[in-house]
C-alpha cells in the first residue's frame, strides 16, 4: 500500500478509496490483505491515458469548498512558521510568507521524480488560488511522467522558431540581427526542425556540431548553437517547456582560432583603394577616415550628412550602442561624399534592385584585397586601422572612444594597436628626454648625445 501511494504520489487514503471504487487493479488474498502488481498498475496507467486519471479527479474537483478539501486531504493542520504558515497535502504544500511590508506572498512546493520544486504563485490573493495552481502543476507532472495523451503536446522546433522570430527576435533585436537569426534558423531547422523542444539533448547537439563543422567555420557553428540556446531559453521563459537541456556548459563551444586584428599601413590602404571598384572606393575611404562600422556606413542617408557642421550623424537605430552620435568629417570624406551621385533622395549607397541600401560588399571587398595583394583582411579591420592611426597620431583615447562610439575605454583600448615602428618612435622619445651629464659606461656627454643622434637618425 505504501509503495503504491508513493509511486502514484498520493496518500494511502486515496489508494484505499480507489480500491473501494474498484478503479485501480488489485488482488485481495486471505491473510495477506491487498496486493498490487507493477505490471497491472502500469497497464492501468496506460489505459487511463485517454481519460482523466482517477487519482487526480478529487484533486482537481473545484466544487469542493476549501474547508471540505482540507478535511479530506490536509495533513496535520496548518503549521505556523516564524514568518508565515504552511499547509501540507499528500501531493505538495501551500506556503504563506509575509514580506517586510506585511504583504502576503503565496508559494507552492512539490516533488517531481525526487526533485523539489518551489515556486511563487504570482497574482494569488488567497490560499485557494495557490492550491488550485498546485493541483494543476502536480497533475500535469503526473500525466507527463506516465505518458497520458492529451496532457502534454510536444512543441516542434520549427513551429516555435517562427513564433520566436515574430515575438522575440523582431521585437528585441535590430534588423541585421533578425536577418542573422533567420539565416541561422535555416540550418537549425534542417537538423532539429521535426524535434520536440524538450527532446533537444546535448548528445543531439554534438551530432549537429560534428556535421556543421565539416561545412563552415567553428565560429559559425558557435553562433548557431548560441541561437539554439536562446530559442530554448525563451521557450522556458514563456513556460512552453520546463527545462532547457543544453543550457549553460552542457554543450561546449568549439575552439576558435585567436585571429589577430589586421592593421593596414598607409601604403597598403592606398593599394586597397586603388584595387577597389568605383562603387566600393567611397566606402573604404569613409571607413578608414571615420572608423565607422560597416552597417553604419552602408545605411547612411543624405539626411545624416551635415556639410555645414562637418559631421555625420549615426542614428540610434543603427548604432551598436543604441545611442545617437556625431562623427567628424575631414575634407577628404567631405570631398568623396560631395562627389557621389545622388541617385536616391534617401540612401547614399543605394541598391537599385531592392530600393534599399546595399547590405553585402563581401565579393567586391575580396576582389579589392586580391588585386592589392593583401591577405587576411576583414572589413571590420578598417575600423581597427582607423583607431590605430589616430593613436599613432597622438589623439587622446577619450576622443577616439567618442568617435568610434564605444561604451567604455576598455573596448577602445582593444581596438588600438600601435605598430612596431610607432613603438620604436616612442622608445626614441624616451631616449631624447634622458641626457645625464655623466655615466660610467659612457665616457662623456658627447658620446651620449652621439648615441641618441644615431638612433634618432635611424628612424627619421
Amino acid at each position: 500500500m505504501k509503495e503504491l501511494s508513493s509511486y502514484l504520489g498520493v496518500s494511502p487514503c486515496t489508494v484505499y478509496r480507489l480500491v473501494e471504487n474498484q478503479e485501480v487493479p488489485f488482488i485481495r488474498r486471505k491473510g495477506l490483505g491487498l496486493r498490487f502488481h507493477r505490471e497491472a498498475i502500469e497497464e492501468w496507467l496506460k489505459q487511463g491515458s485517454a481519460k482523466q486519471s482517477p487519482v487526480f479527479e478529487a484533486l482537481l474537483n473545484v466544487d469542493l469548498s476549501l474547508e471540505a478539501y482540507d478535511k479530506l486531504f490536509l495533513k496535520g493542520g496548518v503549521k505556523v512558521l516564524p514568518k508565515g504558515k504552511i499547509w501540507n497535502y499528500p501531493f505538495g504544500s501551500v506556503i504563506l510568507r509575509l514580506g517586510k511590508s506585511g504583504n502576503e506572498r503565496w508559494h507552492i512546493y512539490y516533488r517531481v521524480d525526487g526533485k523539489r520544486v518551489r515556486k511563487a504563485v504570482k497574482g494569488a490573493f488567497s490560499r485557494a488560488d495557490a492550491l488550485k495552481v498546485l493541483q494543476v502543476e502536480v497533475a500535469d507532472a503526473f500525466r507527463g511522467k506516465h505518458g497520458f495523451s492529451g496532457a502534454y503536446e510536444p512543441v516542434i522546433f520549427e513551429k516555435f522558431a517562427v513564433e520566436f522570430i515574430e515575438k522575440y527576435s523582431k521585437l528585441n533585436k535590430r534588423k541585421n540581427s533578425v536577418r542573422s537569426d533567420k539565416n541561422g534558423l535555416q540550418n537549425l531547422n534542417a537538423f532539429f526542425g521535426k524535434k520536440a523542444l524538450d527532446a533537444i539533448t546535448p548528445r543531439l547537439v554534438e551530432g549537429y556540431k560534428a556535421t556543421r563543422k565539416l561545412k563552415v567555420s567553428n565560429a559559425s557553428v558557435n553562433r548557431e548553437i548560441t541561437l539554439l540556446k536562446t530559442i530554448l531559453n525563451t521557450a522556458v521563459l514563456w513556460e512552453i517547456i520546463p527545462k532547457n537541456l543544453i543550457a549553460g556548459k552542457r554543450v561546449r563551444r568549439l575552439e576558435e582560432p585567436n585571429r589577430g586584428m589586421r592593421i593596414l599601413t598607409p601604403e597598403e590602404a592606398s593599394r586597397l583603394i586603388d584595387g577597389a571598384d568605383k562603387g566600393l572606393q567611397p566606402f573604404l575611404i569613409i571607413a578608414l577616415q571615420t572608423g565607422m562600422r560597416r552597417n553604419e556606413i552602408l545605411s547612411l542617408g543624405w539626411k545624416d550628412i551635415d556639410f555645414a557642421s562637418h559631421e555625420i550623424r549615426v542614428d540610434a537605430e543603427t548604432s551598436k550602442s543604441k545611442k545617437e552620435r556625431f562623427v567628424p568629417m575631414n575634407p577628404l570624406v567631405e570631398a568623396v561624399l560631395f562627389a557621389l551621385p545622388k541617385t536616391s533622395p534617401q540612401f547614399i549607397f543605394l541598391n537599385k534592385a531592392t530600393g534599399s541600401y546595399i547590405k553585402d560588399i563581401k565579393t567586391a571587398f575580396r576582389t579589392a584585397c586580391r588585386k592589392a595583394r593583401i591577405k587576411g583582411l576583414r572589413v571590420h579591420d578598417l575600423r581597427h586601422t582607423a583607431a590605430t592611426w589616430m593613436v599613432e597620431d597622438g589623439v587622446d583615447i577619450v576622443t577616439i572612444k567618442e568617435i568610434l562610439g564605444h561604451a567604455s575605454l576598455e573596448t577602445t583600448q582593444r581596438y588600438c594597436h600601435p605598430n612596431r615602428e610607432a613603438k620604436h618612435r616612442a622608445s626614441m622619445k624616451l631616449a631624447e628626454r634622458l641626457k645625464p651629464r655623466k655615466m660610467d659606461i659612457l665616457e662623456d656627454r658627447q658620446a651620449i648625445e652621439g648615441v641618441v643622434g644615431i638612433q634618432s637618425a635611424g628612424l627619421s
